[in-house]
């Protein structure tokens, strides 16, 4: 056989096989007087072997161990280890298909927030704000926004269980109506606070205002700020801090940390 004859009988390219050649994976036959190369039913078999190991996935370095027959790696060994690599595929697979299936109920619903896409629980307090805002006279204030956003920020950061309970902590802090409304007026006597100076007599009360908001567990989760951190800040240091006034930064930092003294008195 012909180099196109043997290749139109395994079902793949004349390329495949040359390539094959070249890293060592199929053995160069013999060729006939013309230059031509005579294939013949073994290197046939050999080359349909080639592409069904490929086609399970093995990458050409697992094929060249499959068909070493002494140096190589044995073919249970590699299949074994490829049927685990693809469990695990198929189980992430499934789980981003799950949160695809629930976002897209949202999108279909409207209901999908403009921060999107987010965890459900953050869509699921998203939408409190938003029945919260509807109901109060004015328009948002911008802190609300600036809120959702770092919420954003958290839960694309979080990962699993943690990330989960921290969201579920604040969803949990608002869950009453007339919380949620409070914490409006929070986010608004923040707002007045728009350029105002870190010495600003109004901020000692807004500062206790939004501890009584705060949850334990985020307070302990992001710590002490530091607003005089530069490049290197973390999460909350770099972004939060980029869009607050000195006054507005003061009211956070002095929440965190009766928010986080109040956690630790309750731990005694």
């Amino acid at each position: 056989m012909r180099i196109g004859e043997i290749a139109g009988l395994v079902g793949v390219s004349t390329r495949a096989v040359r390539h094959y050649h070249r890293i060592g994976l199929l053995p160069e036959p013999p060729r006939r007087a013309n230059g031509y190369r005579a294939y013949t039913l073994r290197d046939a078999v050999l080359l349909a072997r080639v592409r069904r190991l490929a086609e399970l996935g093995l990458s050409l370095d697992e094929v060249r161990d499959v068909l070493a027959d002494d140096s190589g790696r044995e073919l249970a060994e590699v299949l074994e280890e490829l049927d685990a690599d693809l469990a695990r595929q198929e189980t992430e697979v499934r789980e981003r298909r799950e949160r695809l299936a629930v976002l897209l109920a949202q999108a279909r619903a409207g209901r999908l927030p403009a921060e999107g896409p987010v965890s459900p629980e953050l869509t699921a307090l998203f939408a409190d704000m938003a029945r919260t805002s509807a109901g109060l006279p004015g328009p948002e204030p911008r802190m609300a926004r600036v809120d959702r956003e770092v919420l954003t920020l958290m839960d694309t950061m979080g990962s699993g269980e943690e990330g989960a309970r921290l969201l579920g902590a604040v969803r949990e802090a608002v869950a009453e109506p007339e919380v949620m409304r409070r914490a409006y007026e929070v986010y608004a006597r923040l707002d007045e606070l728009n350029g105002a100076g870190a010495g600003d007599p109004r901020v000692p009360a807004v500062a206790r205002l939004l501890a009584e908001l705060l949850p334990d567990e985020v307070a302990a989760e992001v710590g002490d700020l530091d607003p005089g951190a530069g490049a290197g800040a973390g999460v909350f240091e770099g972004p939060l801090f980029a869009e607050f006034s000195p006054a507005q930064v003061e009211v956070v930092r002095r929440a965190m940390r009766l928010a986080a003294e109040r956690a630790a008195g309750g731990e005694r």
